[in-house]
């Protein structure tokens, strides 16, 4: 109890108007340190390093360094998620949703890639060898030639084949300004009709 009650002392004094302003802590973030979290890649390529894969050299990378879970060709092995394939699969009951079939931008699987893989060694690939990787995942689903070379400059005109299957989160435009307009509290309705009781449906319903 003792504990709590100091922590809501301090969380009061904090909050008063003497410490309203700057506390005097911490020290603006070194360029560096905003590097390392800044990593983060558009659909338009914005934010990618310098670098370049081949499919040739993504092959290698990508069996060294992911087969091991994806199958050589992305297929996956056991339970692991499935790279390639699925075309046209989108509809059915249990689509196969691969870079191929579903992901909406090559940005997406460069991020992915560079971020989480491999699996426990993230951010341990170098920036050539997520270029490789990508662009061997493009050859998987038949997406570029096997002579294709994914640099930072052509990254932008290699779409994936459901990008049209995605749309804008028009919520803020469409769904919000009816949540926030004041409710209405009477005479909402010109007329209120009662249609059925609880009881009565109950015994409808064997109740």
């Amino acid at each position: 109890m003792l504990k709590y009650l100091r922590l809501s002392l301090v969380a009061i004094v904090l909050a008063s108007p003497v410490f309203a302003g700057p506390l005097g802590l911490g020290r603006p973030a070194l360029p560096e340190e905003v590097s390392a979290w800044d990593i983060d890649v558009r659909p338009d390529g914005q934010g990618l390093p310098e670098g370049a894969g081949s499919v040739a050299d993504g092959e290698e990378t990508y069996v060294e360094k992911c087969a091991a879970c994806h199958g050589d060709f992305g297929e996956g092995v056991g339970r692991w998620p499935i790279l390639a394939g699925g075309e046209d699969t989108l509809a059915d009951e249990r689509p196969t949703k691969t870079v191929g079939s579903y992901w909406p931008y090559l940005s997406t699987v460069w991020d992915y890639v560079y971020r989480t893989m491999p699996y426990g060694e993230a951010r341990s690939l170098t920036a050539d060898e997520v270029y490789q990787v990508t662009a061997y995942i493009l050859y998987l689903n038949d997406l570029v030639g096997e002579d294709f070379t994914l640099t930072k400059d052509n990254f932008p005109s290699v779409p994936l084949p459901n990008q049209s299957g995605f749309k804008l989160d028009d919520r803020p435009q469409t769904e919000y300004p009816v949540f926030r307009a004041a409710p209405c509290m009477e005479n909402c309705k010109p007329k209120v009709e009662i249609t059925g009781r609880g009881s009565a449906k109950g015994e409808d319903m064997g109740g």
